[in-house]
């Protein structure tokens, strides 16, 4: 008889403001005794992208302790509408057109992952040596190659690869995207704003994934797109899932 897997998660997140921006729009957090991290990239500039995406973290952090994965999906998707309903009042109190945060979201219960999203953060995951993209982004680019192929994707203007098709607070309505995942063990996640995802490489991801601890790959990845000239907010959570009951790493009482 198998023993069902019991994940122990830990975590680690940076967030800077890039070596260009004056303002850092990006918020996360890093809650892995609540199976709960979130990344959010605000945007609109003059104070209203950070206020968007603290809306987003603040709504999040106000989640419940979950009975099972699909309570703990559907309050994350009300309180995900919530914040885009004070996303838009605030619009109209400040009389400004262009605010709004993308978001992404990681939850673990027991032994899966659900993967929440709107915008073009992203939520990575390395495996057995393999770096595996879980999120697509809702981008005017994404779009493009969707119809077209990568050619045309590739071809697309600079203005339109930065161009998102999905936020929080930029519509009265919101669509949220979902992705279920079945945890194995050793299963590393990685949360990211595009400030950093726009300059790695997928290589560089999964390298800076496969070599140290959680606290390591976090700053090396922020650190990675700094050097790379750190044009935006650069954010990054890691998120790492061990099963306590892999027998591989049972230790035995020698009393036995």
């Amino acid at each position: 008889m198998s023993v069902p897997a019991l994940f122990q998660w830990t975590s680690a997140s940076r967030s800077d403001v890039g070596l260009v921006r004056e303002r850092n729009e990006d918020a996360v957090l890093d809650q892995p005794e609540r199976g709960l991290w979130v990344v959010a990239d605000g945007m609109g500039g003059h104070a209203v992208g950070d206020f968007a995406s603290q809306t987003v973290v603040s709504a999040l952090n106000s989640l419940p302790p979950p009975r099972s994965l699909p309570d703990y999906i559907a309050g994350a998707r009300q309180q995900l509408l919530e914040a885009n309903r004070l996303i838009q009042a605030e619009a109209v109190r400040r009389r400004v057109q262009r605010i709004g945060s993308t978001v992404v979201v990681l939850l673990a219960h027991d032994q899966h992952c659900a993967c929440l999203w709107a915008g073009d953060s992203r939520i990575y995951l390395y495996r057995d040596g393999h770096l595996h993209q879980l999120t697509r982004d809702h981008s005017v680019a994404e779009e493009m190659r969707s119809r077209r192929g990568a050619a045309a994707g590739n071809s697309t203007s600079h203005v339109a690869r930065n161009a998102i098709t999905r936020a929080v607070g930029a519509a009265p309505s919101l669509e949220i995207d979902e992705e279920l995942v079945e945890v194995h063990d050793g299963d590393v996640f990685l949360l990211c704003s595009d400030g950093l995802s726009n300059l790695l490489s997928a290589d560089e991801i999964a390298n800076a994934l496969a070599h140290g601890n959680r606290r390591d790959a976090a700053d090396a990845l922020v650190n990675l797109a700094l050097a790379h000239g750190g044009r935006d907010n650069v954010s990054a959570v890691v998120a790492c899932a061990e099963d306590l009951y892999n027998s591989d790493k049972t230790l035995l009482n020698p009393a036995l």
